[in-house]
């Protein structure tokens, strides 16, 4: 639980600091007055990582370095700092130790909710994919190793497929090989998390819309978890022509599709609006409650902007869930917020 947090050359902050209460905290001002660039700020401090931007855009324009600085309830303290000056370098202080990678067990479990979730639904694989990725890497540690590594084997695999006069299919034995153990672990991994989401949100769901229609996640995976690595490889090796031709690797864990059924239809052909929105709450719900029992720490509950885009049902909704989690909320009209609460919260005023 964050009480407090210092931002120097961060964003659009020169310097300014923010005390913060256990329970909601509401940071309210008019657009471009910086609400979106605290609560980064606040994920920052926690994960170690924008959801936004490279590392080298949170520095503000022309300065050298930006720092941030918050203390715990727990009377701890953490710092990020960022160096710009040749190459951006990023270090983590923590109790007075010094690092350059957070581990799982290094992070703060948040939970981020902002308007682009509410296409999650509907938009590209990737946003899904990105999705439950994400969750695992709060969730399960070494996920995020495996994730780096997966890509970059991709990444060097695809720039020997450009070099098409310089390379045969033996070459790319190993890569095929590196890449399709990795995509085994990556699959059963999801494949584990999606069961185990499956087992919760169904009744989530049908609390939250009050009616019987059944929601459920359903990984996409061209082959059985059981032998996809012996498969992928298979893949990898007879598609050796065709993935030359176009220059990348045309199947695996990076092509699959999340799907998310409603009584067991795909959302992007069945779904109302109001579907989908109740559908985004129950995911971010569960979310919530699968990093709480995976780390055994409550998390934060971050919400980007999204009051103004739920109506009032599903805003009452949301704030029952509210009351176990320390919460930054922004927007730009304080009194829709305000009145879904009650008097003990906490009120950052930006841009007045």
């Amino acid at each position: 639980m964050l009480t407090d947090l210092r931002l120097q050359n961060f964003r659009s902050y020169i310097d300014e600091s923010f005390e913060f209460s256990p329970g909601v905290n509401i940071i309210v001002g008019p657009n471009a007055s910086g609400k979106t660039n605290l609560l980064e700020a606040v994920l920052m401090i926690a994960r170690g990582s924008s959801y936004r931007v490279k590392d080298s855009e949170l520095v503000r324009f022309d300065q050298s370095w930006a720092r941030l600085d918050c203390d715990l309830a727990n009377n701890k303290k953490r710092s990020i700092k960022l160096k710009a000056d040749a190459g951006l370098d990023k270090t983590y202080e923590l109790e007075g130790k010094t690092y350059k990678r957070l581990s799982l067990q290094q992070t703060l479990p948040a939970v981020l909710f902002e308007p682009n979730h509410l296409q999650l639904l509907a938009g590209s694989p990737e946003r899904r994919r990105d999705y439950i990725d994400d969750l695992l890497e709060q969730t399960v540690p070494g996920y995020g190793t495996t994730r780096r590594k997966y890509k970059r084997a991709l990444a060097q695999r695809n720039a020997l497929l450009k070099q098409t006069h310089k390379t045969s299919s033996e070459q790319f034995f190993a890569w095929n090989l590196r890449l399709s153990q990795l995509a085994g672990i990556i699959i059963r991994m999801r494949q584990e998390l999606i069961v185990s989401i499956n087992k919760d949100i169904e009744d989530l769901y049908k609390e939250l819309s009050k009616t019987k229609d059944t929601l459920t996640i359903k990984h996409k995976n061209t082959w059985p978890v059981e032998n996809y690595e012996t498969q992928f490889l298979k893949k990898l090796e007879a598609d050796f022509i065709t993935d030359q031709q176009r220059g990348f690797t045309g199947s695996g864990p990076h092509r699959e599709d999340i799907l998310v059924l409603f009584d067991g239809r795909p959302a992007q052909e069945v779904a109302s609006r109001g579907e989908v929105r109740t559908a985004i709450l129950a995911l971010k719900v569960t979310e919530l409650k699968t990093i709480e029992q995976a780390r055994s720490i409550t998390p934060l509950f971050l919400l980007d902007d999204v009051f103004s885009e739920l109506d009032a049902k599903r805003r009452h909704t949301l704030t029952d869930y509210l009351a176990p989690y320390q919460t930054f909320i922004t927007t730009t009209d304080a009194d829709l917020v305000l009145k879904r609460f009650a008097a003990e919260c906490n009120i950052i005023p930006l841009g007045t």
